[in-house]
């Protein structure tokens, strides 16, 4: 009788990983949310210097680091939206609308290391746009500096190689 009361409690507190589910899809929200608030400052920049001439601003520059920004923002999102929807589905319920959907299989996770693989492989993502993000404002003033420029970049290839080619097999 103890036995069976201990093991049902047990086996309900799985429903406390509800809180990262719910906190990870608010986390999601908030980030779409600021990304986007940085696309539109990008096109009211644009606005601006096109249209009504301003070209106080350095478009080029402000343009394109918001929207690394927000690329980065997006894909960060991206990993909490993918975790709450794993962490629901391996400690909660399956959902039933995924089964029929087309692109659940985005979203679809049967163990905890195909949860881990699919937030890596973003993961992953974020870090490649981040490099480019800094390697934008960064400032290159001896050739030695432009070398480890160029063994970052082809670090990354390569990974990029090799996350890409296990994902195939």
């Amino acid at each position: 009788m103890l036995e069976k009361i201990f093991e049902r409690l047990l086996w309900n507190s799985r429903f406390i990983t509800i809180l990262p589910v719910i906190f990870g899809l608010v986390g999601s929200f908030v980030m779409f949310i600021v990304a986007s608030y940085d696309i539109i400052k990008v096109l009211l920049y644009a606005w601006q210097y096109l249209i009504l001439g301003d070209h106080s601003i350095d478009l080029h520059s402000d343009a394109v680091g918001l929207i690394i920004g927000a690329i980065d923002l997006y894909l960060m999102a991206l990993v909490f939206f993918i975790f709450s929807f794993g962490i629901y589905e391996l400690f909660i319920s399956e959902i039933e609308e995924m089964r029929t959907s087309k692109q659940a299989r985005v979203l679809e996770v049967h163990s905890l290391d195909q949860l881990k693989d699919k937030i890596g492989k973003v993961i992953v993502m974020v870090l490649v746009v981040n490099f480019f993000q800094r390697v934008l404002h960064a400032k290159f003033a001896t050739p030695l500096e432009m070398t480890y420029l160029a063994l970052s970049i082809l670090a990354l290839c390569l990974g990029l190689y090799f996350l890409h080619k296990s994902a195939n097999h």
